[in-house]
């Protein structure tokens, strides 16, 4: 995770506190369980990670404060970090998932502004007005995938630590720099200040990604619009050019997730087979 976004590891004891066995009537399980709205998150720069993937990643980057989990986990205790072993019941009440994995841990933000956006990122992702979690956290979950520097959500997006986004994450946002920015135009200008084309994903654009034209080796930062209605054409306006994923079949389109990744991973082929183009481990 670069330096500029990793979180400082929080140094605390492993013994229960002094509040007793925890209940759902805990202060620090009230306080867990109300990071499940934006507010609460955006006053108290914490979310929560579940399942044993997101916190294992979370815990590698040193974002976690304190840990719930059954006693199926006691040999993941670490001294960082307070550690509570509760029993299934109290984990459901913590965890936002139906189906709780075991698992939940309380982090530290690890979300930044356009200030921390590396200043050599060559491959950039751009979610505009991404308003389903699920998507945001598969797209972020695919950038990370194909070796992307970093990931935008930008306009009015979701937050990316929504539980669900980071559940489908899964663990992602622990790998590369995730930054919020309201102005969908001062995103794409800055990405274009700095050297980027910026490529709008549109299934009615004129170019075709397979199209030999469609140069994916420079600097490219990808723009994908919301679910329902994709990008408006100011938006679209913006960028430099605007590119189609083609339909072969008789499908009626592709999700912002699939589109996403096709479009990524064309993008990770054409950079690294070019042996000038320094891509991200």
């Amino acid at each position: 995770m670069p330096e500029q976004l990793r979180v400082l590891p929080h140094v605390a004891s492993t013994e229960q506190s002094n509040e007793g066995p925890l209940t759902v009537r805990s202060g620090r399980v009230k306080h867990a369980r109300r990071l499940a709205t934006r507010a609460f998150r955006d006053k108290t720069g914490e979310f929560l990670a579940e399942g044993p993937q997101a916190v294992r990643e979370a815990l590698a980057a040193g974002a976690v404060i304190e840990v719930f989990a059954t006693s199926k986990y006691d040999d993941w205790r670490d001294d960082a970090v307070t550690w509570n072993v509760v029993d299934d019941d109290l984990l459901g009440e913590i965890a936002d998932a139906v189906t709780p994995q075991g698992i939940v841990a309380r982090c530290r933000s690890v979300v930044g502004t356009l200030d921390d956006l590396p200043a050599e990122a060559g491959f950039v992702v751009v979610c505009a007005d991404v308003r389903d979690p699920g998507n945001a956290g598969a797209v972020i979950r695919c950038a990370d995938a194909a070796g992307a520097d970093a990931v935008i959500l930008a306009g009015d997006s979701v937050d990316p630590l929504n539980p669900k986004a980071v559940r489908a994450g899964v663990g992602s946002l622990f790998h590369l720099p995730v930054v919020v920015d309201g102005d969908v135009a001062a995103v794409i200008a800055l990405l274009r200040e700095r050297g980027l084309r910026v490529l709008a994903a549109d299934g009615h654009g004129e170019l075709d990604l397979f199209d030999p034209a469609v140069d994916l080796v420079p600097p490219t930062a990808w723009l994908f619009g919301n679910e329902a209605w994709g990008l408006p054409e100011d938006v679209r306006d913006l960028a430099d050019a605007v590119v189609a994923v083609p339909i072969f079949g008789r499908a009626e389109s592709l999700n912002l997730a699939t589109a996403a990744a096709v479009c990524l991973y064309a993008t990770a082929w054409a950079r690294r087979r070019d042996p000038e183009v320094d891509v991200r481990n």
